[in-house]
């Protein structure tokens, strides 16, 4: 039996490099809409340039979407440092980046030392009730929790629990009435003058009500939520529903009416009316009452917080501007900067949300 000799065996066909190219845009183009949900569009322009995909035409983008934005920042942080310390208070001049900056680190600091305070309270509570096992005083072993103030990034947390919370109540009770309404003239009549009156009343007129009313029918129990937590919730619930409420409707009543057509010569159900026909139809300005929802609902939430003593971004803020110390100023704004691009940040969940729920890929 003769070896092979490899020079004769056919050459495997290769594929060409227009191929690769095609497939590579098409990547980069199924790519795309998720990197704008993102907030990264710019990556979109640079992948496109490597791939040799007109550079010239990429450049432009690039400018655009990545390098105007970094100068916009730049110029900012630039006239922003300059002018901070020129205005003076009565806790001294304004801190500029670099002050911002190094509170940042510190708050970052104290973090990392209260959760080393923690682990160590948690092992020599542990090693305390070993010991006591071991002497047979089972009995008397007991577990304690650990009652330091809380971390800035506990502070973060609990800010965007209690804006979760509160946005979730408000969709439950929006998305209900908003088909109510689109669907109902007879329901929109009844409902658009509660949303007329209650839409512009604020959240500091909101909170004194729904203390009285938390206080008066909620004891927290052990073990259940803060009273301070639901009364956060919930006024970010009264503030944050009517986006949703509203576009809602609108989306609902704005759905072809062949559907609704359909429906009524197929005898569907109510409900499978809704679920088959007139929600996939209203998705898209759904999330969008749902976007502006969650963005007023973090707005009104630092308020909700700084006078409910919930123990979030809101007290935060609160708490340093009482302290009154030469670092409060910096340690503000690194809050109102936290605020900031955490709020970016819901936003783009959102927004993703809606592109894999409603296939839309625009803005």
């Amino acid at each position: 039996m003769t070896a092979l000799d490899p020079a004769a065996l056919p050459e495997e066909p290769e594929t060409s490099r227009a191929e690769r190219l095609a497939r590579l845009y098409t990547f980069i183009g199924r790519c795309d809409p998720w990197l704008r949900a993102l907030g990264l569009a710019w990556l979109t322009p640079i992948w496109r340039a490597l791939a040799g995909d007109n550079p010239r035409g990429q450049m432009r983008e690039i400018w655009r979407l990545a390098v105007v934005p970094l100068l916009a920042i730049a110029g900012f942080l630039r006239v922003w440092g300059t002018l901070a310390p020129k205005v003076q208070t009565s806790l001294g001049a304004v801190p500029g980046p670099v002050q911002v900056w190094e509170q940042a680190q510190a708050l970052h600091a104290d973090a990392k030392a209260e959760a080393a305070k923690e682990a160590a309270f948690y092992a020599k509570q542990e090693e305390r009730n070993a010991a006591l096992v071991a002497e047979g005083k089972a009995d008397k072993v007991k577990t304690r929790a650990y009652t330091g103030k809380p971390t800035y990034y506990e502070q973060i947390l609990t800010s965007i629990r209690t804006v979760f919370t509160g946005f979730l109540l408000a969709t439950l009770v929006a998305v209900p009435l908003g088909i109510a309404a689109g669907l109902s003239p007879t329901a929109n009549a009844a409902i658009n003058p509660l949303v007329q009156v209650f839409k512009p009343v604020s959240p500091l007129a909101w909170l004194p009500i729904v203390t009285m009313v938390v206080s008066a029918t909620y004891d927290g129990g052990e073990g259940g939520m803060a009273k301070s937590f639901l009364v956060s919730s919930v006024t970010v619930m009264l503030c944050s529903l009517w986006p949703t409420l509203i576009n809602t409707s609108l989306g609902v009543a704005s759905i072809d009416r062949d559907l609704v057509n359909v429906g009524k010569v197929l005898k569907l159900s109510a409900w499978t009316k809704i679920t088959r026909l007139v929600l996939p139809s209203a998705l898209p300005l759904i999330f969008t009452g749902l976007r502006l929802s969650l963005g007023v609902g973090w707005m009104v939430l630092i308020a909700a917080e700084m006078l409910a003593q919930n123990p979030g971004l809101g007290k935060f803020v609160w708490d340093e501007f009482q302290n009154g110390s030469s670092d409060s100023l910096a340690r503000i704004m690194v809050a109102v900067l936290t605020i900031g691009i955490i709020g970016f940040l819901l936003d783009r969940v959102m927004f993703t949300l809606q592109t894999v729920f409603t296939f839309s890929a625009q803005r």
